[in-house]
């Protein structure tokens, strides 16, 4: 089941929400270095990170899963968000430097064909950074935040997709090691047991960050892929009822 857009963005107000974005926000930091002019896509719920990460980039885009929801973003100025499917980007080939993953790999229909498609609209040598819930973590035992739902992941199995559909994985990080609780007290200890869980337990973290660049000297196999959406619109004009000839007369 996919969390929806409006449970993502009351978490992310919320204290917990706002401790767990500057968690995860810290350990991007030590994977990924934003690089000027670069042209950044969020796929997932990732606008709390592209906000803190897209400042220099040529241009900045959040894709939002048409089954979670989207919201405008940026508040102020033209909006960049898109409702897409994840497994079919509207997006050329090669088109984009970095693509980051958040609320996006553990929500996947197919995850093997999320990434295939990230590596497609990836330039050569593009960067891929998923932020994933860890299943051994114990954020991923409890649902009153997004990473309790949806499918969760060890290290070892990102690292097998991301080298099955031709990423070749860089660095990783840790980033909630902290305990769920939304009492204030627990909230207040929160950055003690965040660089205390690093040193004794990066293992139990609560969602794991990878980094991996797009690899070109290794083709993929070809092929046919079926979509297996159907396109329904919502609230079409129809337009006038006529009447037929018979009906004038």
């Amino acid at each position: 089941m996919r969390t929806d857009i409006v449970a993502l963005r009351q978490f992310y107000a919320s204290p917990l929400g706002r401790f767990a974005a500057r968690s995860i926000s810290m350990s991007l930091a030590t994977v990924w270095n934003p690089l000027p002019n670069e042209r950044l896509v969020g796929l997932g719920y990732a606008v709390p990170y592209l906000e803190r990460f897209g400042g220099d980039a040529e241009r900045t885009l959040a894709f939002m899963p048409a089954a979670q929801g989207g919201v405008a973003w940026p508040s102020i100025g033209a909006s960049a968000t898109a409702l897409v499917f994840d497994e079919e980007l509207p997006l050329a080939d090669s088109s984009i430097d970095c693509m980051l993953m958040v609320h996006a790999m553990e929500f996947a229909e197919n995850p093997r064909e999320t990434l295939v498609e990230a590596w497609r609209v990836l330039a050569p040598n593009g960067r891929l950074i998923i932020v994933a819930p860890n299943r051994r973590g114990l954020w991923a035992r409890f649902d009153h935040t997004p990473f309790g739902w949806g499918r969760p992941w060890s290290r070892s199995q990102l690292a097998a997709l991301l080298r099955e559909t031709n990423f070749t994985p860089g660095a990783v990080s840790e980033a909630l090691l902290f305990p769920p609780a939304r009492q204030r007290g627990w909230l207040r200890l929160s950055v003690r047991s965040e660089t205390l869980g690093r040193r004794i337990w990066p293992l139990f973290a609560g969602a794991i960050v990878v980094e991996a660049r797009k690899r070109l000297y290794q083709g993929l196999p070809v092929a046919a892929r079926q979509s297996r959406r159907v396109f329904v619109p919502v609230l079409a004009p129809q337009g006038a009822a006529r009447q037929s000839e018979a009906q004038r007369h």
